[in-house]
């Protein structure tokens, strides 16, 4: 079964700077860094397009964890999607909306995903990974709406 959540977030940042700081691999990295996530592969630095693959690694419920995403659309800046292409879960896709107004943008995050292993992934899914996920995608739109000196 696939679960899917939405998190908006609201910034003063016009909605160009928004898009490019939601794909820059070294601003995720400064994002998350209580889970030691890191850029191990592909693209490691600067901002990621269209077509293009990050391997990430991080420790997640204390757990060593590679992910591979690819991101599989771009219309700056507008929107970009990134799908796992090898990593833990059966399926992950993360869309990226963005739509300016009159006080800077917002940025929409929709996220798709499904965990392996029948049943017991199933419950996992539901009672542990939404809302972790949830959590993680929230702070992290935070993070990257926040103005920067």
């Amino acid at each position: 079964m696939t679960l899917s959540f939405e998190c908006r977030t609201e910034s003063p940042l016009p909605v160009e700077q928004l898009f490019d700081r939601a794909r820059s691999i070294d601003l995720h990295v400064d994002s998350q860094r209580s889970s030691g996530e890191r850029a191990t592969a592909g693209v490691t630095g600067g901002l990621i397009g269209n077509g293009q693959e990050v391997t990430w690694r991080a420790r997640h419920f204390g757990v060593p964890l590679t992910m591979t995403s690819r991101v599989t659309h771009l219309d700056f800046p507008r929107s970009f999607t990134d799908e796992q292409v090898k990593g833990p879960f059966k399926a992950f896709r993360h869309v990226h909306d963005f739509e300016a107004t009159a006080t800077g943008s917002v940025m929409m995050d929709r996220v798709e995903f499904s965990a392996p292993f029948g049943a017991a992934g199933r419950a996992v899914e539901r009672f542990v990974l939404k809302g972790y996920l949830e959590r993680l995608i929230r702070d992290r739109g935070k993070f990257l709406a926040v103005r920067q000196p």
